[in-house]
């Protein structure tokens, strides 16, 4: 099978089945959408999204993309969900989830967990203390937090035990790995998560 072309990023596709038998159909509430692009993969295999988007413009562009069965909000997702508790079957955060201190990054966690009914399931991607393209200057010294300025944003890199005791409280976690993905101009090292609500 040849390798994605950069700018394509499928990594859904081999997740898909398993988003569609815990959601059911319930929503599935995608944290930072974006332009839709993964909105319209989730769409497409019969889901329907509430997506969050900070930004007025990719909401603009999510919502010409994904005209049907989706929603998309304009808010920091560290407001309230416009999802009540326990009615999502599964979250999705691409990406969206290390530009927070430590403590939002927490309670952005658990309030994921409550929006999850029982075995629904979190799809997480967070970057990696070894995405030296994107910011990471490598693992950090113990006991201290990956957490920096890049180009004026602050993002924050994970190395294994970080993703753990992120999730430590209430998840089975049944996936873990560290991927180089071709999805920007230079390549990226992140961990992809999948978890279940316990």
């Amino acid at each position: 099978m040849p390798a994605p072309q950069a700018g394509t990023d499928p990594w859904l596709d081999r997740w898909l089945g398993l988003v569609a038998e815990r959601a059911g159909t319930a929503p599935v509430l995608e944290l930072g959408c974006g332009t839709g692009r993964d909105s319209a993969v989730l769409v497409n295999a019969g889901l329907h999204v509430v997506g969050i988007e900070l930004s007025t413009e990719s909401v603009a562009a999510a919502r010409a993309r994904v005209p049907h069965g989706a929603e998309f909000h304009c808010r920091d997702f560290r407001e309230s969900f416009p999802l009540a508790d326990e009615s999502g079957g599964a979250v999705l955060a691409s990406l969206s989830l290390h530009y927070f201190a430590w403590d939002e990054t927490l309670a952005l966690a658990r309030r994921i967990h409550r929006v999850l009914r029982p075995g629904g399931v979190l799809l997480c991607r967070l970057n990696s203390v070894n995405d030296f393209h994107h910011g990471a200057n490598g693992p950090p010294p113990e006991g201290e937090d990956s957490f920096f300025l890049v180009d004026g944003m602050p993002k924050r890199f994970f190395d294994r035990a970080a993703v753990q005791r992120l999730f430590a409280d209430g998840w089975r976690m049944l996936h873990l790995e560290e991927r180089t993905v071709e999805r920007y101009e230079q390549p990226k090292v992140l961990w992809e998560a999948v978890l279940e609500r316990e």
